[in-house]
């Protein structure tokens, strides 16, 4: 199946995907993740997806952070992944559910173990007098585990993103580029098939 017959976007996710990590030399799984407060202010950042299943797109954070509490107040968030080697883009709009513990507690216990320390050790979005602070916590909480199993924090789990829509951007010469968008066809997270079609770039 081609790109110009296929009628999942996942499929097309993951073959775009795959020559990203072919072609751009770092953090290939880099995503802006757009989110929104309870006064209607929006916010990006930068995050790093760690999963893709049938459902949708999965990334981690602590919760008390800016992001997690503004989740907390409104679930539809944007995604933006820009491979500039490649010249494309991928674009996903939808409201986030949180991961099941057991897939939080899984990747948590992949992570180096010096990521697992900072995520107990940085209060994240909050003030912090010096960066000594940082290395403090740090050090507290590598003497607090020991040489123990870091259990996952609380305050630190994962989201699926669960598309609405998922557009596939494509640079093309004489600004001829290609824009297919993906509907889906009932409600984020129990889609039963996709429509397709092509916008203006």
């Amino acid at each position: 199946m081609t790109e110009e017959t296929t009628t999942d976007p996942f499929n097309l996710f993951h073959r775009w995907f795959g020559e990203a990590e072919q072609a751009e030399a770092n953090d290939p799984n880099a995503m802006a993740l757009a989110t929104v407060d309870a006064d209607g202010r929006p916010s990006v950042r930068m995050v790093l997806l760690k999963g893709v299943d049938e459902r949708g797109f999965i990334f981690y954070t602590n919760l008390e952070s800016r992001k997690g509490r503004d989740l907390a107040g409104n679930r539809e968030v944007g995604l933006c992944l820009h491979w500039k080697s490649l010249r494309r883009q991928v674009r996903i709009d939808g409201p986030v559910e949180p991961v099941a513990d057991s897939e939080a507690d899984a990747y948590f216990h992949s992570r180096p173990r010096g990521s697992q320390i900072g995520a107990w050790a940085s209060e994240q979005s909050r003030p912090m007098d010096g960066h000594w602070v940082l290395e403090r916590r740090v050090a507290e909480f590598a003497l607090k585990f020991g040489i123990g199993t870091v259990p996952r924090p609380p305050h630190w789990s994962g989201f699926r993103v669960l598309p609405r829509v998922i557009e596939f951007w494509r640079d093309r010469p004489f600004r001829l580029h290609e824009r297919r968008v993906y509907h889906a066809v009932g409600e984020p997270g129990a889609v039963s098939g996709w429509t397709v079609e092509r916008l203006f770039p």
